[in-house]
């Protein structure tokens, strides 16, 4: 994991024509999307050895699941304390185990000081719908941002904590970054794009984020 120094980053939301500064306390981030050999081999359904593609149809309550199952197995606190029914999740933002980045953090994460739309140049750094072929491609095959973060933009959408707008659109959460079949306008650091925590697609993963 990379050690994301603190910082603060700008948000904003076109739809509501709002934006909002938030400010990012150091925290580690995964250099890597989770991928399809680490997230089988975690929740032994079986074996995908070798697999070094981000794993994908997984849901927002597959990822949460996932960081606490994967805390569990390393020996750190649980970051998620969910309810018997599942409809209510808690973070602690103090434990030391694993979690999904806020949105804040994906985006500050995602710029690494760089003050564009993207932090290079797309072909060289992201694979999308006009050099994907048409599906996911192994990790890391792209050039990394500045702080050493891979894939960051396209490849697969990335989960993160964040309600979207609950007021409008309820438990629908935020994923971020682009992915393999996305046009070129949607792989950069500040498109939001949201879904209902049970959605699963083929263009969709998440990273891993710890706090320190």
């Amino acid at each position: 994991m990379v050690n994301i120094p603190g910082g603060a980053v700008e948000l904003r939301d076109d739809r509501i024509k709002s934006s909002w500064k938030a400010e990012i306390k150091p925290f580690l981030l995964a250099q890597y999307p989770v991928t399809t050999d680490l997230y089988y081999a975690i929740t032994n359904q079986s074996s995908f050895d070798g697999d070094l593609k981000p794993v994908v149809n997984i849901s927002w309550h597959d990822a949460i699941s996932f960081c606490n199952l994967l805390s569990q197995k390393a020996g750190l606190k649980e970051c998620y304390s969910i309810s018997n029914d599942g409809k209510n999740i808690i973070c602690d933002l103090e434990a030391d185990g694993y979690r999904l980045p806020s949105e804040a953090e994906w985006q500050y994460a995602c710029k690494a000081g760089t003050t564009g739309y993207r932090y290079g140049e797309l072909d060289k750094i992201a694979w999308y719908n006009e050099n994907s072929e048409g599906r996911v491609h192994e990790v890391g095959r792209k050039e990394p941002n500045s702080w050493g973060l891979y894939d960051m933009l396209g490849n697969v959408w990335e989960w993160c904590w964040d309600l979207y707008d609950e007021q409008v659109y309820g438990s629908y959460r935020i994923f971020r970054g682009g992915s393999w079949a996305e046009e070129a306008r949607g792989c950069g650091a500040s498109c939001r794009r949201r879904s209902h925590p049970t959605f699963r697609i083929d263009d969709l993963g998440f990273r891993l984020a710890r706090s320190l």
